[in-house]
């Protein structure tokens, strides 16, 4: 049986837009003031990956039997992770990517190579896309609960690269560098999706 997760029915603008969320009224410059505190996660899709496919029997230790980030993505990470910064968002280090070599890229292009780490947990989420069984999507869902339902460190933020969700499964599609906000609920309560940010609104944001 899941347990609880809640997702607050908006878009949220990092500052200056408002929605409705259990009655009350939730402001961006609110959000990036939590955001400064600590205690989310920040849940990002890898940057545009263009370059090369990802071969049936990919290995992921060569780059060249999978899809690369090009040089739109590079940019596009780049920017990412200078916006956080101006942003004054506190991330624990090292941060997560999955171990193919576009999040990899992604997290290394934005926070540094030596402020990178793998979590072979986020190529689960890469499989979602390769038509696996009900049984395959509801234990990977379940798993990812209990990924991010944990409560974070004081002061900082959790941030992971790694793949988009299928349609209607998860957190849904996203597209190249969009970034979920999520609020863990701790250990068997589950999280809640406070919104998502494409990579334009979190440039706009960052006044980039």
């Amino acid at each position: 049986m899941y347990r609880l997760f809640i997702i607050v029915p908006c878009f949220l603008m990092l500052l200056g837009t408002t929605c409705s969320a259990r009655g009350s009224e939730i402001s961006g410059s609110s959000l990036i003031n939590d955001l400064q505190k600590g205690g989310y996660i920040l849940y990002i899709r890898h940057g545009d990956a263009t370059v090369g496919e990802d071969q049936q029997d990919f290995s992921l230790t060569d780059c060249t039997t999978q899809r690369n980030l090009s040089a739109t993505g590079k940019e596009q990470a780049e920017k990412y992770g200078n916006a956080i910064r101006k942003l004054n968002i506190p991330i624990n280090k090292p941060v997560e990517a999955s171990p193919l070599c576009r999040t990899l890229q992604t997290a290394q292009t934005s926070f540094g190579s030596q402020n990178v780490k793998v979590n072979n947990f986020w190529l689960n989420i890469y499989k979602l896309s390769q038509n696996p069984s009900t049984e395959t999507i509801d234990s990977t869902l379940k798993a990812f609960t209990n990924e991010v339902e944990q409560a974070l460190p004081i002061h900082f933020n959790r941030l992971i690269v790694a793949h988009s969700f299928p349609p209607g499964v998860g957190l849904g599609e996203l597209s190249s560098m969009e970034t979920v906000i999520i609020k863990p609920l701790g250990d068997q309560k589950g999280y809640k999706v406070i919104g998502k940010q494409t990579l334009e609104e979190v440039l706009q944001q960052a006044g980039m």
